[in-house]
């Protein structure tokens, strides 16, 4: 077989083969043109396979994003749970403190209540010595028996040192008991609020627990996810270095055919050169970072005080912008650093929401519930604040929006919007509704 011959064969065989090695054919017109078809097939092959990779990078830059922003909320929640932790130490330390002084005041009532009792003997024993069998202390009739001037003027001393030293004595045992009972009370006010601290702080405590369980959860599954969509990337990648090489060798054919054979290897080593730089742009685009979620502003510069609609239509919407972007922390939203990274507790947010108006609202439960005039339930309207029995009465507290909804901190999602018409809030509404913008 010639030459001739032996190229003609070869050149069919790329033409039926399109994976097959190209070998240089003959100077061809018609086998020109079955390369240049063949070359255009590949190509739009390739466009196909690349836009499919486009789309798999979309995808896994989503994916990226939401993985970020779940990390973003569990550093949110982790750094929650610790300051939540610290609390609960110092409340223990506290409630252990008063706990001591308890017992010690116990101490203390039992030499008072022993007192109490002596002098109770004392006085009875005086009693019987100058009451009639009537019960009343007879001072009269103990003077009037005196036998004789000299035994009257006794007697008058004696009465008296007896009525000074009996008044003394009560008046000491009123005051011993006025002590005993205020101190009593003072302390276990304070144990009660300690202990009712300790009760909100480790609830809290669980549900972020629980809360950080899901996003780890869920972070899971977004990884398995990311995996599964490189080795996709990997794959077509793969796909799309065989198509570059694959058009590497046409265009090498192509060239051998119409130019010299310098010229001809030039344009191979070209066309390699532009599938490597395809392909590795290909891989490039795997290293696209996820973009991050913006914070909310810190911004706590003063505001105009506004009144009316434009006051109510400031303190309703203000948190929008932490809805989803937020953590509950006890004493949260009280300082620059809580409200820039959204770390409220329901008074905190109240507070900070109210101050976004030029509002100055109290940062307590107990001192929002009288910042304003009390309303009825079903005269509430936007702008208002709803108080719940969460741990205690009047433990939470939120801004009423309308249509049955309210926002607040609320200790398992942060900021968020809640509906108190049905389900968990509204067994939780105690009717009491505050207006503080009229």
């Amino acid at each position: 077989m010639t030459l001739r011959k032996r190229l003609l064969v070869l050149n069919t065989t790329i033409i039926l083969g399109l994976g097959s090695a190209f070998s240089i054919p003959g100077v061809n017109a018609e086998s020109i043109n079955k390369l240049e078809n063949q070359k255009s097939q590949i190509q739009q092959q390739r466009s196909s396979l690349q836009a499919t990779l486009a789309e798999a990078d979309k995808e896994l830059v989503s994916v990226l994003k939401e993985i970020a922003e779940l990390n973003t909320k569990i550093s949110k929640v982790e750094k929650a749970i610790e300051d939540n932790n610290k609390l609960i130490a110092e409340t223990q330390t506290k409630i252990a403190s008063t706990k001591s002084e308890v017992d010690q005041l116990k101490a203390e009532m039992a030499i008072i209540e022993e007192r109490i009792e002596k002098r109770s003997a004392i006085l009875k024993q005086r009693a019987q010595s100058f009451q009639e069998s009537g019960g009343t202390v007879a001072y009269l009739d103990v003077l009037l028996g005196a036998s004789s001037f000299s035994d009257f003027v006794d007697r008058v001393g004696a009465v008296t040192t007896f009525v000074q030293a009996d008044k003394q004595l009560l008046e000491e045992q009123e005051q011993d008991k006025k002590a005993f009972e205020e101190k009593k009370a003072a302390v276990e006010e304070e144990l009660a609020g300690l202990t009712s601290m300790m009760t909100e702080l480790k609830g809290m405590q669980s549900i972020m627990e629980e809360q950080k369980q899901q996003n780890s959860s869920l972070i899971q599954q977004l990884k398995e996810k990311e995996n599964s969509i490189a080795d996709k990337k990997a794959k077509l990648q793969s796909e799309d270095v065989k198509y570059a090489s694959m058009i590497a060798q046409i265009e090498q054919s192509i060239a051998a055919q119409t130019a010299p054979a310098v010229q001809s290897a030039a344009s191979a080593s070209a066309s390699a050169g532009s599938a490597s730089a395809s392909a590795g742009s290909a891989s490039a685009q795997k290293q696209t970072p996820a973009a991050q979620k913006a914070k909310g502003s810190a911004s706590t510069a003063p505001k105009p005080t506004v009144n009316g609609s434009s006051a109510i239509s400031i303190v309703t919407t203000a948190g929008n912008k932490y809805i989803g972007n937020s953590v509950y922390v006890f004493g949260g939203g009280r300082n620059a650093y809580d409200i820039a990274n959204g770390r409220f507790d329901c008074s905190g947010f109240v507070h900070w929401a109210f101050s976004q108006a030029g509002i100055s609202v109290g940062a307590s439960t107990d001192s929002l519930k009288f910042g304003g005039r009390q309303v009825s339930a079903s005269e509430m309207r936007a702008g208002d604040l709803v108080f719940f029995d969460t741990y205690k009465r009047d433990g939470h507290v939120g801004i009423y929006l309308g249509g049955g909804k309210f926002i607040g901190s609320q200790s398992s999602t942060g900021v968020a919007v809640a509906n108190m018409s049905s389900g968990y809030w509204k067994t939780k509404f105690n009717g009491r509704v505050v207006r503080v913008i009229e």
